[in-house]
């Protein structure tokens, strides 16, 4: 089936709690996960709040990859949205993955603009 792109989502739980609330960190690794996937970053912004948690965004010209945090449930909630083939964006999740130290991880991939007669996919 050829798609526009794909969108992945991503549950990562049992993370460090404590890098869950640290956005420089967020926002620096979450451009690295995407330059993983040779995507071309556009701009970057990372949001603490109070008392705790991260909100985050990548825009990349291939689309976006995103993150909230809960730092007091040890979760995170990443989506990645690419409208290429470039490279495997499993790579992006993995790193973040890694990073936040989660041990567990759900990942639901769909398939977006599902068009009849499309020639490239996704």
């Amino acid at each position: 089936m050829k798609a526009l792109g794909i969108h992945i989502l991503v549950e990562l739980y049992e993370c460090d709690a404590l890098l869950l609330d640290d956005a420089s960190l967020i926002e620096k690794e979450m451009v690295h996960g995407a330059e993983l996937i040779d995507a071309t970053v556009i701009s970057s912004y990372a949001h603490n709040f109070e008392p705790h948690g991260v909100s985050a965004v990548v825009i990349i010209a291939e689309s976006h990859l995103t993150m909230h945090t809960w730092p007091e449930h040890r979760y995170a909630a990443v989506d990645l949205f690419i409208c290429t083939d470039k490279k495997d964006p499993a790579l992006a999740f993995l790193h973040l993955q890694k990073i936040l130290g989660a041990e567990k991880i759900s990942v639901t991939e769909i398939k977006r603009g599902i068009l009849p007669g499309l020639i490239s996919s996704a």
